[in-house]
């Protein structure tokens, strides 16, 4: 579990975009699971070891491992290059999707953009704090 200092957060120069805290909590879980629907659909037609299905895997792998670089380890710059690598892996990863289920692939769109936002703040945080 990722430590979470709510003073600390509190404190930082945040976007003028940034939403309210409650609104992570009912954006990711719905994100999630479009996520691993899209991932049923697409290991309905390949296998585990699939390049699809790796690339799904290495961006899973980056999305969990931000919360604790930056809240916890409070690496903001750190936590900026993972998210940019997120995207990109992502991005590969709907390519890959697409190829085997148009529907899986644009299940992952809205994460996308998310993400694309989401670097947004952490963007501002670095470049503010």
């Amino acid at each position: 579990m990722v430590e979470f200092d709510p003073l600390w957060y509190g404190n930082l120069k945040k976007s003028p975009l940034s939403p309210p805290s409650y609104v992570f909590g009912i954006v990711w879980p719905i994100l999630y699971a479009m996520m691993f629907v899209a991932l049923f659909l697409v290991l309905r037609k390949v296998s585990i070891t699939s390049k699809a299905v790796l690339l799904f895997a290495g961006q899973l792998f980056l999305n969990l491992i931000w919360s604790p670089i930056f809240f916890q380890y409070k690496l903001y710059s750190v936590a900026l290059l993972d998210i940019f690598l997120l995207i990109i892996v992502l991005g590969l990863t709907i390519i890959s999707f697409y190829k085997i289920n148009p529907i899986s692939a644009y299940l992952l769109v809205p994460y996308l953009l998310w993400l694309s936002f989401a670097s947004y703040l952490n963007t501002y945080i670095v470049l503010n704090n």
